[in-house]
């Protein structure tokens, strides 16, 4: 502001000083205003990604399943929309406070100040119950509805902020916001959460499908592997459409801000590093869905519309980590290689009899790693001066940068698994205990939305039809099973 005032003065004449401030403040306030609605904006794009997360879950479960896979999707939302105003985000941003977790700014207290407007908030809630989101799915159609509410509550108020307040938070201890003493003499760059958010939900959904075990008649008696297929493939393709339009605000949006310059007076600002961003995102997504057509073709003689599916997601959850700092040419190798690493982390998964309804935990887990390190490698340094103007120059190690960054994420690696393993893992083994996780085999088999809902989820008789023929819809009545008597 004062620079805005001493540039502005000389030009004005008589009173100069005060006119000058007069149209600076002018000028403050409407770029605060752009930018928290670019915020909102943003936010509100993330947050249409839970009606992709419940088209892509529904399409990926069999049909008895498809209320409750929904229910779990309203229910993270709304679950998270609490637990993060009363805590999470406290814990996640609540400065000034320790390396480890916030402590200021409970249920919002103290907001909106200087650093911290309700947009921010809204946006980072939506982050946090993406995270809730990926877990659910690797647990699906097998958990009983009181553990999705347990764990929900827990991940969104407590886990997940925690690892975003390490790399996101200005006094994170592996953060590359701070002011100093960085990891490595680097800090972490995990721009949209390649770590934050999608490293986290699948390791907290490989637990959470490890401790239950495989859905019955996933394996057979000789373990052979044995497709329990999703039963609408187009709401699949609905869901990943929406979580494409979505990803948009997902990792431009991460700049939280629109207006910045670079360069006073050029046609080159923020604004361009933001369309920067999703065009690496874009080509991230197109190349790793282009890879899975034919290297599925390749290995199973199909073209498979869900593979695909799977493969463009990611692609986006690879590219999310250094969506920001890397050149367009980058992301089309960020989305070829998190191909193959889904495809990799399938067959695994296959093989040590694991699974994960929706490829979430391999998805997000697998392919979140893979971007963690893809942007330690071939990280811009022009790019890491622009986005992260306060840090050191620390950048790809393919891209002449050295190995310090490289170093600092695979850490990040490190310490995400070790603590989502502990609480995460812990959390599920003692529901596990308590007999609190996993339905009865009468009530999977005979599936929750019958067992647990109330009814199906789709109407198999026209409604005309039944009258004309003078017959009246029942209700269905839900039965409890020996073993739950």
């Amino acid at each position: 502001m004062a620079t805005c005032s001493a540039d502005l003065a000389p030009l004005l004449g008589p009173n100069a000083t005060a006119a000058a401030d007069y149209i600076c403040n002018k000028f403050s306030d409407t770029s605060f205003a752009v930018d928290n609605t670019y915020l909102l904006f943003s936010a509100y794009l993330v947050f249409s990604m839970q009606l992709g997360f419940a088209m892509l879950c529904a399409g990926s479960v069999r049909a008895k399943n498809t209320m409750n896979i929904m229910l779990t999707n309203v229910l993270d939302a709304a679950i998270g929309g609490l637990f993060y105003y009363l805590f999470g985000f406290a814990f996640a941003f609540g400065s000034p406070s320790n390396g480890f977790i916030g402590r200021h700014h409970f249920a919002l207290r103290s907001v909106p100040s200087s650093s911290f407007d309700y947009s921010n908030f809204l946006y980072q809630w939506a982050f946090a119950i993406a995270a809730a989101g990926i877990t659910s799915g690797s647990i699906a159609e097998r958990t009983q509805f009181v553990s999705y509410l347990i764990y929900s509550s827990f991940l969104t108020g407590f886990v997940y902020p925690v690892v975003s307040h390490w790399f996101w938070a200005t006094d994170g201890w592996a953060s590359a916001l701070r002011t100093d003493d960085f990891l490595f003499g680097s800090g972490v760059i995990d721009f949209a959460g390649s770590g934050v958010v999608h490293l986290v939900g699948g390791v907290a959904g490989l637990w959470g499908a490890l401790i239950e075990g495989p859905r019955i008649g996933r394996f057979d008696h000789s373990g052979r592997s044995v497709a329990l297929r999703g039963h609408s493939a187009t709401l699949v393709v609905i869901g990943t459409f929406m979580l494409w339009f979505g990803w948009y605000g997902f990792n431009p949006g991460s700049f939280n801000k629109i207006s910045s310059f670079y360069t006073s007076g050029n046609y080159y600002g923020q604004w361009s590093a933001v369309g920067r961003t999703a065009v690496t995102t874009t080509l991230a997504g197109c190349t790793a869905a282009l890879t899975t057509l034919f290297g599925k073709r390749i290995l199973t003689g199909h073209w498979n519309v869900t593979d695909v599916c799977n493969g463009l997601l990611g692609g986006f959850a690879a590219i999310t980590a250094g969506c920001s700092v890397v050149e367009p040419w980058a992301a089309i190798i960020c989305g070829f290689v998190a191909a193959w690493v889904l495809i990799s982390c399938n067959k695994l998964a296959e093989k040590v009899k694991f699974d994960d309804p929706l490829e979430a935990a391999q998805l997000h887990g697998g392919c979140g790693a893979w971007g963690i390190i893809f942007t330690a490698l071939f990280a811009s340094e022009k790019y890491v001066r622009e986005v992260y103007p306060s840090r050191p120059v620390r950048y790809g190690l393919f891209m002449g940068g050295g190995g310090r960054l490289l170093a600092a994420h695979i850490i990040q690696i490190l310490v995400i698994v070790g603590w989502v393993s502990v609480t995460m893992g812990t959390l599920f083994y003692f529901l596990h205990k308590f007999e609190l996780l996993r339905i009865s085999a009468d009530d999977e088999m005979a599936g929750m939305d019958l067992t647990r809902h109330g009814g199906l989820a789709y109407v198999y008789h026209d409604e005309d039809e039944s009258q004309k023929q003078g017959t009246q819809m029942r209700k269905i009545e839900s039965h409890p099973s020996p073993s739950s008597v």
